[in-house]
């Protein structure tokens, strides 16, 4: 990663609701985040946490029922909220790509793949390097793979040709929305090194919506914790896995698979996560949290630097003085 000077993203104050029907439903309350050069930095929280709200609102590719309605949202000097069709398709064409969560339904089904490829390329690509694009990718046998139709190709292959579809054009900025969720555990992690792999080679940012926090130390630089459509602890993935500062972080912890002991348990969070219906004037965690006190019910806490991290807790302190193993609950 680069150093840190003026952001590739940068959302401050973000307000987003969906209107179901029958009521408005708040998904962003008030969400600030910055994506630099260069970086790796993963989105993560339960379903229902904000993070697939916040990465498609970079694109400006929420559904019909969202609604923007406070904040700001530039990307690659672009002000997406407030861009025009033709600003916004040159924004998609040129800086951005996205990887999506299910390859089957990211292809055109009716379409061969190297038509596909040449689509994403823009103009009318050689079939040899449509080939080169599948190469760089990983994909063995790039020439059979072309004439392919998505069904033809297995879970990890088509999504492969959705990442090559995504760097095709060099973007500054990759958004992957749960990329590896549908693929068989033994190729997650190779599918996730070629897409770090290409990631490097073109120097873009790279932001990865997920759940699965094994994945997530292996492959970011930083790592932004969502809750109640807020981000509440961003930090160095290292620094923030191994010595988490809020709550929240520190349950998410010790429920992921993989951090248990011989013999232990997972520890699940209880309760569930909020449904907003308005701007949270508490801590939307609180009514899930053990360090809770009385200020958290009634006083909504602001981002604030802590630890090294930028954490949003009243009792940030309180946890990182209590036994840091994400494995312990608070006593």
């Amino acid at each position: 990663m680069t150093a840190m000077t003026a952001p590739l993203v940068d959302i401050a104050d973000l307000v987003i609701e969906y209107d179901t029907g029958t009521r408005q439903v708040r998904a962003i309350d008030g969400a600030a985040l910055q994506v630099f050069e260069d970086e790796t930095l993963a989105i993560v929280g339960e379903s229902g946490s904000g993070k697939t709200t916040l990465g498609m609102a970079a694109g400006r590719l929420l559904p019909p029922e969202a609604r923007v309605l406070g904040g700001r949202i530039h990307v690659a000097d672009v002000d997406v909220s407030d861009a025009d069709d033709d600003a916004l398709r040159r924004l998609r064409h040129d800086k951005l790509g996205f990887v999506f969560q299910n390859p089957t339904t990211a292809l055109d089904p009716t379409m061969r793949i190297g038509r596909q490829v040449a689509l994403a390329m823009g103009g009318r690509p050689a079939p040899e390097a449509i080939a080169e694009l599948l190469s760089r990718a990983e994909l063995n046998e790039p020439q059979r793979i072309l004439r392919a139709f998505p069904h033809e190709l297995s879970g990890g292959m088509a999504q492969r040709v959705v990442i090559a579809m995504a760097i095709a054009r060099s973007p500054q900025l990759l958004i992957a929305d749960e990329p590896t969720a549908s693929l068989d555990a033994s190729i997650r992690e190779k599918v996730m090194a070629t897409l770090g792999r290409l990631r490097a080679e073109s120097g873009a940012s790279l932001v990865i919506l997920s759940h699965d926090l094994r994945m997530i130390a292996r492959h970011a630089d930083r790592v932004a914790v969502m809750y109640g459509g807020r981000i509440v602890e961003l930090g160095a993935v290292g620094q923030v896995m191994q010595a988490p500062a809020h709550p929240y972080t520190r349950a998410l912890l010790a429920a992921a698979a993989g951090n248990e002991r011989p013999g232990e348990r997972l520890r699940p969070i209880p309760g569930t996560p909020p449904i907003l219906e308005s701007r949270c004037e508490a801590c939307a965690y609180a009514p899930r949290c053990a360090f809770r006190e009385t200020r958290c019910e009634t006083e909504r806490p602001e981002p604030r630097a802590f630890a090294g991290r930028e954490v949003v807790c009243h009792r940030a302190e309180a946890v990182i003085a209590a036994d840091q193993s994400p494995r312990q609950e608070a006593r």
